[in-house]
């Protein structure tokens, strides 16, 4: 009998025609998958803090908490838990809240200015850098420790994830191979731990991360890596992240009924986690990043300042590959917020008069007001776009779509000058894209050089988006546990959120353990 949980397990229903069963199977599942976890852990476990688990369910909202989510609304229901909302950043976006999170700073402090930014020394763009070293501050752990030296920590899928003080940690990490092959894979802290959780549950199903093909297999196997994460090593923080929601709330827009089955389907895996976690004795807190709101039109600011003639571009085997350093102004964007970076300072007013003129663009806020905004920070830009609700900026600099470089119509996260969301799309106009499919990754097997370049260059696909603050607070962050200085029905700032997560890494400690402490 296999031990390992298999890939579906979280969410595999007894029977097509039986989805009222779902429930019942997937806890029966875990029971069965448990001998995984058998041996209790050999690692040393401080018993001086409570042990608490965080599960950042992204883009969960008060707006979605309801009968979809059954076991997340009975999670928040319960008497002892409290609902609070919390004020997202700008930017909205998954590094800068986590950042936040975790260090009770604004990015201006932290330095997490966005996803996505130009690093003026080096004239090029950074996208979805890991290195922690980043992340300027204290981390909440950091600060645990500080009062018991014992406190152990497992960042499990949590961005900035590499070379941090967490004592566990586990984050997608592609190998680059020299014939320019990509091959999918996890790096761990400590090393070792990968294979080992590869052994047990699996590969980590990558494309399932991002792309195209991304859902809800990605979350099940981040789930089923934390349970290995707590069976082995029992940390006294857990940070877990889920990103499900991500996925078609982008592509299809949160209004879409399709997304209803999305929300089942987070909430049976989070109801699962939170059963686990509770028999093992580990408090539970829910938390998000940012809400996902509709959008439909898409901004392109980069081709109105090619328009403007501030853009520099190389020709590149007869494409146009946008050349940073040279460029008078460029943005770098990040959903609904752009980075605008000016290397000619001549013409900044010009550029900010332009953005302010452009449709689709709500506001602007400048070096002046970056103070006040909290992002004032050398990688910021020299302005900042913020669009409107409705709108979301792309990094789209050409004007013909043949002169557009080849990653363009690829999944490629890190040679793009700003975020791209229709990496979640095949292209509409391929006739048969699973044959296509089908024989690049036959291509890729017999070791021949292939272009995946399946994605479209239509941005009008998206019609999901965040990075703005939402106008209705139904469509903000929240933040759900047993709090001891909260009562729930809040509204609190994302710099706020750490000295609640700081206390109920410290607070809820059963009366047992107090008086024997004492």
């Amino acid at each position: 009998m296999k031990n390992a949980i298999q890939e579906g397990d979280l969410l595999r229903p007894c029977a097509p025609c039986c989805p009222a069963r779902k429930i019942a199977f997937i806890s029966l599942e875990i029971r069965k998958s448990s001998a995984i976890f058998r041996k209790p852990s050999p690692f040393p476990v401080s018993k001086n803090s409570p042990r608490t688990a965080i599960l950042n369910v992204v883009g969960l909202t008060p707006r979605h908490i309801g009968k979809e989510t059954p076991h997340i609304a009975k999670f928040r229901d319960r008497a002892e838990v409290s609902e609070t909302t919390v004020t997202p950043l700008i930017p909205a976006v998954t590094s800068t809240m986590q950042a936040t999170f975790l260090t009770g700073k604004p990015p201006g402090e932290h330095g997490i200015v966005a996803n996505c930014w130009y690093d003026r020394d080096f004239a090029e763009h950074r996208n979805w850098k890991q290195s922690n070293h980043l992340v300027q501050g204290k981390k909440l752990w950091e600060h645990l420790r500080e009062s018991d030296p014992d406190f152990t920590c497992a960042k499990v899928f949590w961005w900035n994830n590499m070379y941090s003080t967490a004592d566990y940690q586990i984050t997608p990490r592609p190998i680059y191979c020299a014939d320019g092959k990509k091959v999918f894979d996890v790096q761990t802290w400590p090393i070792k731990l990968a294979s080992k959780i590869k052994r047990k549950i699996g590969k980590f199903p990558f494309p399932f991360f991002w792309g195209p093909a991304a859902g809800l297999k990605s979350s099940e196997w981040i789930a089923r890596s934390a349970m290995w994460f707590e069976e082995k090593k029992s940390p006294n923080l857990s940070l877990v992240y889920l990103p499900h929601l991500d996925y078609n709330l982008q592509r299809f827009g949160p209004e879409d009924p399709r997304t209803a089955q999305d929300f089942n389907d987070i909430d049976l895996i989070v109801g699962n986690l939170i059963e686990f976690y509770e028999k093992r004795g580990v408090n539970v807190v829910l938390l998000s990043e940012y809400g996902i709101t509709q959008v439909d039109r898409p901004v392109h600011l980069n081709r109105i300042f090619r328009e403007k003639g501030w853009l520099t571009w190389r020709e590149e085997l007869k494409r146009e590959v946008i050349d940073p350093g040279n460029c008078k102004a460029i943005a770098i964007a990040d959903h609904q917020v752009a980075h605008i970076y000016i290397n000619d300072p001549s013409i900044r007013d010009e550029v900010k008069k332009t953005l302010l003129e452009t449709e689709g663009v709500e506001k602007v806020i400048d070096r002046a007001d970056i103070d006040n905004q909290e992002l004032n920070h050398l990688r910021s830009g020299d302005l900042i776009a913020v669009s409107d609700a409705r709108s979301w900026f792309t990094y789209y600099y050409w004007k013909s779509d043949r002169k557009a470089p080849d990653f363009a119509r690829t999944v490629d996260i890190h040679r793009k000058p700003g975020y791209d969301p229709v990496e979640l799309f095949i292209d509409p106009k391929i006739r048969f894209p699973k044959l296509k499919v089908a024989i690049k990754l036959l291509k890729k097997i017999l070791g021949l050089r292939m272009l995946m370049d399946l994605i479209p260059l239509d941005a009008t696909l998206v019609k999901g988006s965040h990075g703005r603050i939402p106008e209705d607070k139904k469509d903000f962050p929240i933040l759900i546990g047993n709090f001891p200085n909260l009562s729930g029905g809040e509204n609190i700032a994302a710099t706020d959120v750490y000295p609640h997560l700081y206390d109920v890494c410290r607070s809820n400690r059963s009366e047992d353990e107090d008086e024997a402490e004492m």
